[in-house]
């Protein structure tokens, strides 16, 4: 386990810091958070600006159509949503979600993976590589079984437990390792489990000596679209380190890859 402290990004100087434009960014930000809109006065305050320079800044906005006033009051317009949507075009859930692995795999020295389902499997669509090696060799177009593996699982879990069945009986369970759960009912009460915990830790069952933590993706309506998962090999970790150590962080990563989908 890797006991270095979080790295931090590096602070730019304050003279390579650009001050209105902070100030700027600081009014869009205010009006963000109210959007019937601020007068002069309030903007100022919530800013910790002169109402001289809020005026100027909050000018400006309208005149780029960033806002607009109505009466005393300026509100934001939808302008600054469309540059958003220009930007998420460009950007796939998997270019914005790769921070986040990277930052899990670096505090977690493993690496980090991203997989949907793909009817019985799953299939891995992000990858961190972690400086540790683990005998299976994984890649982006990777596919493995749902049923033993802890994305799988994830994924199985965040379906009606019907489709689940159903799901399980196409895979045809058969033992990889001496641990691997094939009985269809047992597999069923573990994605139980795993729905009521929100994650899945899978020892030893697509390969011994692997284990492997993952948790859920889930998109604004709440439901499971993906899934982001740290594998790492027994010797290293135990099965209580790992839910203590590598739980947080995914669930944080998680949390960060969800807001993609809360501005799509």
């Amino acid at each position: 386990m890797n006991d270095e402290p979080e790295s931090m990004p590096v602070q730019a100087p304050a003279r390579d810091l650009v001050g209105s434009l902070e100030r700027g960014l600081a009014v869009i930000d205010v009006l963000a958070q109210h959007p019937d809109g601020l007068t002069l006065t309030e903007t100022a305050e919530r800013t910790d600006l002169t109402r001289a320079g809020a005026r100027r800044l909050l000018l400006t906005l309208v005149a780029t159509g960033h806002a607009r006033q109505e009466g005393r009051r300026f509100l934001l317009t939808p302008k600054l949503l469309a540059q958003m949507r220009i930007w998420l075009n460009g950007v796939s859930l998997w270019d914005f979600a790769l921070p986040f692995m990277r930052e899990v795999a670096a505090r977690l020295n493993e690496s980090c993976s991203a997989a949907i389902l793909a009817d019985t499997d799953v299939v891995y669509v992000a990858r961190v590589p972690g400086e540790r090696i683990i005998s299976v060799a994984l890649h982006v177009g990777t596919r493995l079984p749902a049923y033993c593996t802890s994305m799988g699982r994830v994924l199985l879990a965040g379906l009606p437990e019907e489709e689940r069945a159903a799901i399980l009986a196409r895979s045809r369970p058969a033992a990889n390792t001496p641990r691997t759960v094939t009985d269809p009912a047992a597999l069923l009460a573990i994605l139980r489990d795993v729905e009521r915990d929100g994650y899945s830790l899978v020892d030893g069952e697509l390969e011994i000596g692997l284990r492997s933590l993952a948790v859920p993706i889930r998109d604004r309506t709440g439901k499971v679209v993906a899934a982001i998962n740290v594998p790492t090999q027994s010797s290293r970790h135990t099965p209580q380190e790992i839910a203590r150590d590598f739980l947080p962080a995914l669930r944080h990563a998680a949390a960060g890859i969800e807001d993609f989908f809360v501005v799509q």
